[in-house]
């Protein structure tokens, strides 16, 4: 009986040993790898004059914490908040304006707004945040069709629009390092076929030039703009980190970065240093709708 007890306990630690005894969501890292607590990062932040939120567009966790941060840096900094985002064109900017300052209807905003199909699970808490906060949101994206203009004519292609049109677009022309690895990786992605040319990489620049312009448009000394985007627009402190600072490189700028691994307790050396701070969540963590 005694020989029973005693495999029966072996088995039964190699059972509980086969399963973690904690299963965290997410883990944070700082710049060098290294664990960091959330309450120091928002120390950081408070400091800082822009903070880059990169998401991963699909996951949960990127939209919860963007939500937290957003609540706790509106705590300690209040109407110097300005919130702005990707997710949004600014040619959209007034009807953004109209719904924050209750001019318009919530069924109004969301049916003109052009919203990105899972808004109402990851983007409305943050409109509606601000709403509710008297803060600011910029709609900062280049609008969708000038985009694909630099795709099929280049850079040059934006010079043919009028000067109402040229409103919604940084100066012309932008700025632009193809050796940047935002942009040179670009030319080697697999599986684009003919569609890789070298105005691919500068669609993604237009991007980048615009929400650049239009957060450093919104942004005043005293002031801490908050922008959500995509983690490949500010990943490595370039994209749109570099177009700020080759506006302003006085500006402190912090970065925030969402990786997926299978395992969160360390962070793997290829997502080691791409940003101030990395958010490494599960790889088997749920997806929200993007079609």
């Amino acid at each position: 009986m005694k020989k029973y007890f005693s495999l029966l306990l072996v088995a039964s630690l190699f059972v509980f040993s086969a399963f973690k005894s904690d299963k965290p969501a997410y883990s944070l890292f700082d710049k060098k790898g290294k664990p960091e607590k959330y309450e120091k990062m928002l120390n950081q932040l408070e400091d800082a004059d822009i903070v880059l939120f990169g998401e991963l567009h699909d996951n949960p966790i990127s939209h919860w914490l963007q939500l937290e941060v957003t609540k706790d840096l509106y705590a300690q900094k209040g109407k110097n908040l300005v919130l702005g985002a990707e997710m949004f064109e600014n040619d959209n900017q007034v009807i953004m304006d109209e719904y924050l300052s209750g001019e318009i209807s919530q069924r109004n905003f969301e049916a003109e707004m052009r919203l990105w199909p899972n808004y109402k699970t990851d983007y409305k808490p943050l409109v509606e945040f601000a709403k509710d906060s008297g803060l600011y949101f910029v709609a900062t994206n280049v609008p969708r069709r000038y985009a694909s203009l630099v795709n099929s004519k280049g850079f040059e292609g934006l010079e043919e629009l009028s000067d109402e049109a040229k409103a919604f677009l940084p100066p012309l022309p932008p700025a632009y390092d193809s050796t940047l690895n935002c942009y040179a990786s670009m030319m080697e992605m697999e599986g684009m076929g003919s569609h890789v040319t070298s105005n691919f990489p500068k669609a993604q620049a237009i991007k980048d030039a615009t929400m650049a312009h239009f957060i450093l448009q919104n942004w005043e000394p005293g002031k801490l703009l908050l922008h959500y985007h995509g983690a490949y627009h500010s990943q490595n402190f370039e994209s749109i980190y570099w177009y700020l600072k080759q506006e302003n490189p006085d500006l402190k700028i912090v970065t925030i970065h969402s990786v997926l691994q299978k395992d969160v307790s360390e962070l793997k050396e290829e997502n080691t240093g791409l940003a101030d701070f990395t958010i490494c969540v599960d790889e088997d963590m749920t997806r929200t709708r993007q079609n």
